[in-house]
């Protein structure tokens, strides 16, 4: 088969686009034709070796964490997925390589929802999974108020709408530019930057209970002193955290508490109440530009790569 991968790590020039061997589904375990796969900094984080000191990589290595397509084949154990279903999820990274590729192996993943295409089903599982981590980590409730400093970015989207598909109040940080595409999510937009506290005021009387730092610039000092509390704080970008004595949530081998997140999305989108909204699709062939765009932090929503 065709996948994208590289040998060595380095900027988005090392990406190619070169025959490997196709995997297989062991127990557990689907295979998918796939149809799309999406672009998370992850990829490139990985890609450029900043991320070699907590997650090394076999060379050569498949990026794409999460994707869409076909099931065509399935391992021992699987129930309730057949070959033709259409489905999406998350791949087993760093064992098996990824999704960018004409096929690739599941470790966890939904029936896609009816009403996505392949394109927006195939960049919104790792979204989901990251989402529901920090929903449960804050144990975010009903009646909350949760704050998102980068909320228009692909995580923050998927992380807003599943808070307010619980009962929260959303309220998220963005350019001016993006305030009124987050306030079709149902967002309270405030901008960015020094000063967050005295623009939160008077959006939220009551105060901030929980917030989530989705950009990693540098914000976490100022929302612990936002919530009043860095066990509040969860942070998926900025790897100061400790510093801060806040919790830094991200991926890690095997069972994800993020992974039951899958089919309640999917549920949550046939009725209407989820959508994946995308930045920008590419061709297999255009990956290396689509891990430059999504190195630039001004995606709004989701940068998708299809598959032929």
């Amino acid at each position: 088969m065709f996948a994208v991968q590289y040998h060595r790590y380095g900027g988005s020039e090392v990406l190619r686009v070169e025959e490997v061997e196709e995997p297989h589904a062991g127990p557990g375990q689907v295979r998918i034709a796939v149809r799309a796969t999406g672009v998370t900094p992850a990829d490139w984080y990985l890609r450029s070796g900043m991320l070699r000191s907590i997650a090394t990589v076999d060379f050569p290595h498949v990026p794409g964490m999460d994707a869409a397509g076909i099931v065509d084949e399935v391992g021992a154990g699987v129930t309730g997925t057949t070959v033709g279903d259409a489905v999406f999820g998350l791949v087993p990274f760093l064992d098996q390589g990824g999704a960018a590729a004409q096929y690739a192996v599941l470790e966890a993943w939904a029936s896609k929802p009816r009403s996505w295409s392949f394109e927006e089903a195939g960049g919104a599982a790792g979204n989901i999974d990251s989402a529901t981590r920090v929903l449960e980590a804050l144990e975010a409730a009903d009646g909350m108020t949760l704050l998102i400093d980068g909320a228009a970015g692909g995580v923050g989207t998927m992380t807003a709408q599943l808070a307010r598909a619980r009962g929260l109040t959303v309220i998220g940080t963005a350019s001016e530019g993006n305030h009124g595409f987050l306030d079709q999510l149902g967002v309270v937009p405030v901008t960015y930057g020094a000063g967050l506290a005295d623009r939160l005021a008077p959006l939220a009387p009551r105060g901030v209970d929980v917030a989530l730092d989705a950009a990693g610039k540098g914000s976490l000092a100022e929302l612990v002193t936002i919530v009043g509390d860095p066990h509040r704080v969860v942070t998926i970008a900025d790897f100061d955290a400790d510093r801060h004595g806040v919790r830094f949530s991200r991926s890690e081998a095997g069972q994800s508490p993020g992974w039951a997140g899958l089919p309640l999305a999917a549920e949550l989108a046939d009725h209407g109440r989820l959508t994946v909204p995308l930045h920008a699709v590419f061709p297999l062939e255009g990956s290396a530009a689509a891990h430059d765009l999504s190195a630039t932090g001004h995606a709004r929503g989701k940068i998708v790569i299809t598959v032929p």
